[in-house]
């Protein structure tokens, strides 16, 4: 395979507050790349970020560049994996070693990851250790989450104190994430 394949384009609307994200998931011969572009305003503070997230062909997370602006101010992150655990901007971040996923807290496309390996079966369940990017985005921690197929097809997403069912396009992206997000998908 040469270049990109694009698999699908997901739209998101924030519905807890004033913001959208728009990602395209696509097919490269290393595995998979999701572009994405997020816009959100939050306490006076207006944030732009573009973001590209690769995985292995197993979907595990390998790294991620999210670069905008926030406030005003420009803002340029690497994150990746490592033997010893996440890096960001070339800094071992403290008690991710054990992560096998990351989490872009600003946007519900890193949840295609751990859905892509969950079992297809009702009531499969899989546990992850994922390395959150914070809502601040000055620093990755460390964030357990359990993923657990429904009968009907969902996905119950449970993470520190928060849970929600999650209705899935074809693609293992999220198209309703209730009380924060609303999206629709464009197949390629």
């Amino acid at each position: 395979m040469s270049g990109r394949e694009a698999v699908a384009t997901v739209h998101w609307r924030r519905l807890d507050g004033e913001g959208s994200d728009r990602c395209t998931l696509s097919r490269v011969a290393q595995g998979w790349i999701m572009v994405g572009h997020a816009h959100w305003r939050d306490e006076g503070c207006d944030t732009t970020l573009s973001y590209d997230i690769r995985c292995a062909p197993d979907w595990r997370s390998l790294s991620a560049d999210v670069a905008g602006e926030r406030g005003g101010r420009p803002l340029s992150i690497r994150i990746e994996a490592t033997p010893l655990g996440w890096r960001m901007d070339d800094v071992l971040q403290p008690g991710t070693e054990d992560c096998t996923d990351l989490d872009l807290s600003f946007t519900p496309a890193t949840n295609l990851m751990p859905i892509r390996r969950l079992g297809a079966f009702a009531g499969d369940e899989l546990r992850v250790a994922a390395a959150w990017l914070m809502p601040d985005l000055d620093c990755v921690a460390r964030l357990d989450q359990i993923y657990t197929r429904l009968p009907d097809g969902r996905v119950h997403y449970a993470s520190a104190g928060f849970a929600a069912d999650l209705d899935l396009h074809g693609s293992g992206f999220a198209t309703q994430y209730p009380g924060l997000w609303q999206g629709w998908v464009d197949d390629a």
